[in-house]
């Protein structure tokens, strides 16, 4: 061989092993910061290979780049891609016939002789003829925040190269499973952005397998790891073919098993492929691991989870006595757990069930509610906690909390009982012996003077015209200073004496009068009918102001039509071009001049106000105009001022008739004159506070326009992204870190997909709580009647105000409302949600309105179908599913 034909060679083995590379990794090579290349799965598996003690099947990755070359081959994939674009998660048919075209056309796409060269020769590694398992890896797989489990193939017992070839080319196609795609779809993933991996791996024939998850996947406690096991190959457990043996491990001790009659298995074929097979009858119920394989299960899958950090879902197999590990990924339905200063057993509780708004919240809207709050907040998952664990040590302050939350949701007491039922979990401490008598002693109660609401309503608005003065003269970093003496302002409103004396003295009259009528008479929940149109509530009224508003635009049918056609925010300057646009325009500017500051999840600053973003508004004003008629509101108003003075007339007279009648009537009559003076201004704080948020918002979007401008941001919702002190800094110093910002926007979707919990421990357990009631129907969904009357209705189940079609005569389904959605009451016959307590603000209107309501109902957005027929019981707590 001459010297240049040597080097010929040299020069064709280096362009060999370049390639070998580019298209094939040994998974010794791969760890987790390859996931561009290797995908989810492969990155896991290269990087468990890399961890001491663990085994994992030897193998190697196929990587994204022999599938961008396979993409670059295939002549219609961008129109398909184009097109698969454009659906809808749930447009279910055409998702069905393009991904299948574009599965077809892959794996008819032929693999190119280099990369089948490359593919080949690392098999040779293996063994030519060793069985293999071959495992799609996608780019958007085994992710902390999306876990893609089973939405691409796996093929096992493969068997020669050209067989490896073709199921290679399988795991590429199923890139575009319809699963894959509508998961996709539903998580607002770019098809485009996601590149296929293929890992193939020597085959594992074991006597048992199945999975691992390191933090119990049902209750979140991160203290319990949990096993499911079975004969044979994880596919007889994956693909529910047998139910596993189950076993539960706390603290190095297995404290729960359940050992299941496992009457299949699947096999691996000496040939290739697998069957199923029928278990000896004998052997069917033996268990599939010994506790002491358990243990030394989950103590591999413990350094596992201390390896990534986080719980993990791990399957694994057993042969040869020993495991090995066949994928590991982050168990992503978690919720979170809030960072705590000690070690120490805590409780918290959930600041949004009792705001009504358990949506996520970005980092500026969370760090403004713990900034304005009564009490210390923590946060995970986007949401606000109380950590309750001090108030619930000492039997008395324990047994004042949940006396305080049971009224407003038994379920968050219930759950806060069932924590501390458990022995040891939470002990209690001896209440401190008191310092003295209470300085001054129990505060006098107020007098039933509807002077005294109207003086706090006066205070209130000052103070907010006073902010609104003040705030505009400020700018950058002073506006900062500003706001935290606003603040304290701001508490001060929220802390004033009077204002809660006078919240107490209507909920009290309202506890009073349903106690007492209910012992004397029999009456349930009798002050829902006292209290209907009673004076001064903001929230009812807002409803009924709506309804003026459609009373304006009813009698002129092209703006009616412009209205059903408006998509955006600019339609009030689009008004004035239709015959009675100007009077249409002006009754909106009247509302969100009066009402402009609300919206849905308004304790979230973040969230688009109706007066920045008024199309939300039109829905509700067309359905006002086609439902109702003109004068609705004054009528309303008026039918229910009667219905309460009939109702306290029939009350009056019967107690009359009972022995000690008089003295009973006349302290009704006093707690009936009390409720209707005091019960409205239960809704003017919430008011209060969202109408200081909206200027504070204003406020710190004009300086996120000086951030656009001056190129620190790219846009002024950035600003969002970062807390409070952390747009003080950048406004200080006009720099901001965009990782931080960018990272906070990809992890917000996946706390808005997260349920939060009632009640959080911190061993991670979620506790929701039950009713555990004997007094509802087969069949019913229990919840908490807030609002008496019992009404048969079609359900709607409406998610997004915003979306709501509503008919006279509908039940409005949701998870919860808030003060925004008050519009919508007005044209309901009933009402149902997942969250909510007797005082809460959906139980407060729907009272106002003489709704049938029952709130706190577990699921019932998923359990009530929309369109369904539904009877609502709304004194007794229940809802029946009729059709």
């Amino acid at each position: 061989m001459t010297e240049q034909d040597a080097m010929a060679e040299q020069d064709a083995m280096a362009e060999q092993a370049a390639l070998t590379e580019q298209y094939v990794l040994d998974l010794q090579e791969v760890d987790e910061t390859q996931l561009g290349l290797v995908g989810g799965k492969g990155a896991h598996l290269g990087a468990l290979a890399r961890i001491e003690g663990i085994r994992v099947p030897g193998g190697f990755c196929v990587t994204t780049h022999a599938f961008r070359q396979i993409m670059a081959q295939v002549p219609t994939a961008e129109e398909l891609l184009d097109q698969l674009s454009g659906l809808g998660p749930d447009d279910r048919e055409a998702i069905g016939t393009l991904s299948a075209r574009m599965r077809r056309t892959i794996e008819e796409t032929a693999v190119p002789d280099d990369l089948a060269a490359a593919i080949t020769r690392a098999l040779s590694r293996l063994g030519e003829r060793t069985p293999c398992a071959v495992r799609s890896s996608a780019t958007a797989e085994d992710l902390p925040t999306a876990s893609f489990a089973g939405q691409q193939d796996t093929y096992l017992n493969v068997v020669g190269p050209a067989a490896i070839l073709r199921h290679v080319s399988r795991c590429w196609a199923s890139q575009f499973t319809e699963r894959a795609v509508t998961y996709r779809q539903r998580q607002g993933i770019d098809h485009r952005t996601v590149d296929m991996a293929v890992v193939v791996q020597r085959m594992v024939f074991p006597h048992a397998s199945g999975i691992l998850f390191t933090a119990d996947p049902v209750t979140g406690n991160r203290e319990v790891a949990t096993v499911d096991a079975g004969f044979g190959l994880g596919e007889a457990l994956v693909s529910g073919l047998v139910n596993p043996d189950v076993y539960k491990v706390r603290h190095g001790d297995v404290v729960a098993k359940t050992i299941a009659a496992k009457q299949r298995a699947v096999h691996a074929l000496p040939t290739g492929g697998t069957q199923q097979v029928e278990i000896d009858a004998r052997r069917q119920e033996q268990p599939a691991l010994t506790d002491a394989q358990v243990l030394r299960l989950v103590q591999l899958g413990r350094r596992i989870e201390e390896h990534f950090g986080r719980p993990q879902d791990i399957e694994w197999c057993l042969g040869d006595d020993d495991f090995q590990i066949v994928q590991s990924r982050p168990i992503t339905t978690l919720f979170p757990l809030p960072e705590a200063a000690d070690q120490g057993r805590r409780v918290y509780v959930s600041v949004g069930h009792q705001q009504m708004m358990t949506d996520a919240m970005k980092p500026l809207g969370l760090s403004m509610w713990k900034l304005t709050a009564m009490a210390p907040m923590t946060e995970a998952g986007g949401r606000l906690f109380v950590d309750a664990t001090r108030v619930l040590s000492t039997p008395t302050s324990r047994a004042g909390l949940l006396d305080l939350v049971g009224r407003g949701d038994p379920l968050t007491r219930n759950a806060l009982e069932t924590v501390l039922d458990r022995d040891g979990f939470l002990p209690l401490l001896p209440d401190p012996a008191p310092a003295g008598p209470p300085a001054g002693g129990a505060p006098a109660p107020i007098e039933t003077d509807p002077a005294l609401v109207d003086g706090l309503i006066e205070r209130s608005q000052a103070s907010i015209a006073a902010l609104r003065r003040d705030i505009a003269t400020q700018t950058g970093p002073a506006l900062f200073d500003f706001l935290e003496e606003a603040f304290q302002e701001h508490k001060r409103i929220l802390t004033d004496p009077l204002s809660h004396q006078a919240i107490m003295a209507g909920m009290e009259a309202t506890w009073w009068l349903n106690d007492n009528l209910h012992a004397w008479l029999g009456e349930k929940n009798a002050a829902d009918t006292l209290t209907l149109s009673a004076p001064g509530n903001v929230t009812s009224e807002m409803g009924l102001a709506l309804l003026d508003v459609a009373d304006a635009i009813r009698p002129h049918p092209e703006v009616v039509a412009f209205l059903r056609s408006v998509e955006d925010d600019g339609f009030l300057d689009e008004l004035p071009k239709y015959a009675g646009g100007i009077t249409a325009r002006d009754a909106i500017e009247g509302y969100l001049d009066r009402y402009g500051m609300r919206c849905a999840g308004e304790i979230d600053i973040t969230r688009p106000r109706w007066r920045e973003s008024p199309s939300t508004l039109v829905p509700a004003i067309l359905d006002n105009v086609r439902n109702f008629e003109p004068g609705a509101a004054q009528r309303r108003f008026e039918q229910g001022r009667q219905e309460a003075w009939k109702k306290k007339q029939d009350v009056l007279t019967r107690l009359r008739s009972l022995p000690g009648g008089e003295s009973k009537a006349d302290e009704t009559e006093r707690m009936i004159e009390r409720v209707r003076t005091f019960i409205g201004y239960r809704e003017y704080p919430k008011y209060d506070i969202v109408s200081r948020y909206f200027v504070y918002k204003q406020a710190l979007l004009a300086e996120a326009e000086r951030l656009v401008r001056a190129g620190v941001i790219a846009d002024r919702e950035d600003v969002f992204y970062l807390t409070f002190e952390e747009l003080r800094d950048a406004v200080r110093s006009h720099r901001v870190d965009d990782r931080l910002v960018r990272q906070r926007k990809e992890t917000f979707p996946t706390h808005r997909s997260l349920t939060p919990p009632r009640v959080l421990t911190s061993e991670g357990e979620m506790v929701n709580g039950a009713y555990g009631r004997d007094d509802v129907p087969d069949g019913a969904l229990a919840g908490l009647p807030v609002s008496g009357g019992t009404v048969e209705g079609r359900a709607r189940v409406v998610l997004d105000m915003g979306q709501a079609d509503l008919e006279p005569g509908d039940i409005l389904v949701t998870v919860f409302t808030d003060p925004s959605w008050s519009p919508l009451f007005v044209g309901i016959a009933g009402l149902v949600t997942e969250v909510g307590g007797l005082m809460t603000h959906g139980a407060v209107i729907a009272r106002e309105y003489g709704l049938p309501a029952v709130v706190g109902v577990d699921r019932a957005t998923r359990l009530i179908r929309d369109g369904q027929r539904i009877r609502v019981h709304g004194s007794d707590g229940y809802v029946e599913i009729l059709s």
